[in-house]
């Protein structure tokens, strides 16, 4: 293609120079020529759609001239995982180096999801993609990071290999859309009116390589599976035919949901004053054990949390204890040197001092962490969820209380979830 005209020169003897030849650059092909230049109104649809979800949420969609009709009944959904699922790198690297690093996970995915399809299933994808960096500044403007362009042309390529009405969604970084929380899923029940139109839960099925099996990096697919409704396979089972190890580091929610039957008093008053501190990690329960069991008994709550400072919950904790008012300690009391500053008090003022420990695993406070910060209904002093080395911490140095240091007696506290019906459908589902 020839640049502008030249300008006339003065002489009519000037000789223009020859026009030079730009460069098309490869990724221009003929097609993509023409339909440039086809008015809107002739131009086919675009056959895969993107949208993003402010920087939470990646969404392609595909349609197809192999669409399957929808049917009158409730729709089949048939469920996957992407990586170590329907594809795998080609390099062998855990990440991908590039949009080419990739492959079919077997032979026979692409074969299997065309069979749905035409078995009138809704074939979707769920994955979770913490790598992917949404959006970046240049200065001062939004443009596409590499990384987004990157799943963008390698998923293009894997869909149009498929061609059959797909879609898939991938959450970053934001928690409220990562497996195993419902927050994809809820996205495309709205985008395809399945919300109205419903699902046929029994007849539908995910599968995805995050299983809870040993070797397995987590079990977000099979938590996913479960708060969806649905059945779920690993790969192998679902690809081909074999059976795999069952779920062994799953974390089960419903172990702790236990019957409505009115349970022993977990906690009673032994003197008419007393100081109480509790010892547990973050997300153990301490402090809906405090408001449900000793509030009522009149005991003064101090928090670090609230307080800020160990001296200024000494103080306070001091000058309830002065006036004649019972005080629970509601802090993680780890260790035997920080329970110290609560024992001399204790002495000091001649108070008898009482420990409850909570007694619970990381993955169960972990859990507690999470409903708690996403689920404003159960979180009555707005916490936001905790970093992941606040449990460790804890872990670290801990230390189970003993009755040398000074403790009128040391009461277990097993966790166990009560609630509403619509608290306990929240509770139980997975979280981490």
């Amino acid at each position: 293609m020839a640049e502008g005209p030249a300008k006339r020169s003065a002489s009519p003897q000037a000789i223009s120079p020859p026009p030079l030849r730009r460069k098309v650059d490869p990724t221009v092909t003929k097609k993509s020529v023409a339909n440039f230049f086809t008015p809107a109104s002739q131009k086919k649809p675009e056959v895969i759609t993107w949208r993003l979800i402010g920087t939470s949420c990646i969404i392609g969609k595909q349609t197809s001239k192999n669409q399957v009709p929808s049917p009158s009944e409730k729709r089949r959904i048939a469920g996957f995982d992407l990586d170590s699922t329907l594809i795998k790198t080609k390099s062998g690297n855990v990440f991908p180096k590039s949009a080419t690093d990739w492959q079919w996970w077997n032979d026979k995915v692409p074969g299997r999801l065309k069979e749905l399809n035409s078995e009138g299933y809704q074939v979707v994808i769920f994955s979770n993609q913490k790598k992917i960096s949404v959006q970046k500044d240049i200065k001062g403007g939004r443009s596409e990071s590499k990384s987004l362009s990157n799943f963008k042309e390698k998923m293009t390529v894997v869909l149009t290999q498929l061609d059959i009405p797909v879609s898939v969604y991938a959450a970053t970084t934001d928690p409220e859309y990562r497996k195993p929380r419902l927050g994809m899923w809820h996205e495309f029940l709205d985008d395809y009116d399945l919300d109205v139109a419903g699902v046929d839960f029994s007849g539908s099925v995910f599968v995805g390589d995050a299983a809870g099996r040993p070797g397995d990096h987590s079990g977000v697919d099979r938590g996913l599976a479960t708060n969806m409704g649905m059945s779920f396979k690993t790969p192998e089972e679902f690809f081909l035919g074999e059976t795999t190890e069952p779920a062994t580091k799953l974390f089960d929610p419903m172990l702790y949901v236990k019957s409505e039957e009115e349970p022993a008093k977990p906690f009673t008053r032994k003197h008419p004053l007393e100081l109480v501190i509790f010892c547990g990690s973050p997300g153990a329960g301490k402090s809906t054990f405090y408001w449900t069991h000793l509030e009522p008994l009149g005991y003064k709550r101090v928090n670090q949390d609230m307080l800020k400072t160990r001296p200024k919950c000494l103080k306070v904790a001091r000058e309830h204890l002065e006036a004649k008012k019972s005080v629970v300690v509601d802090n993680t009391n780890a260790d035997p040197e920080t329970r110290a500053y609560w024992t001399s008090l204790a002495k000091e003022l001649k108070v008898p001092i009482r420990c409850v420990q909570f007694i619970s695993t990381p993955d169960l406070c972990k859990h507690n962490d999470a409903v708690r910060a996403s689920n404003k209904n159960l979180n009555p002093e707005s916490r936001t969820s905790l970093p992941g080395i606040a449990f460790g911490d804890f872990g670290r140095r801990f230390q189970a209380p003993t009755l040398d240091e000074g403790f009128d007696d040391i009461i277990p506290v097993e966790f166990q979830f009560r609630g509403s019906d619509e608290a306990k459908a929240l509770w139980r589902q997975y979280w981490i």
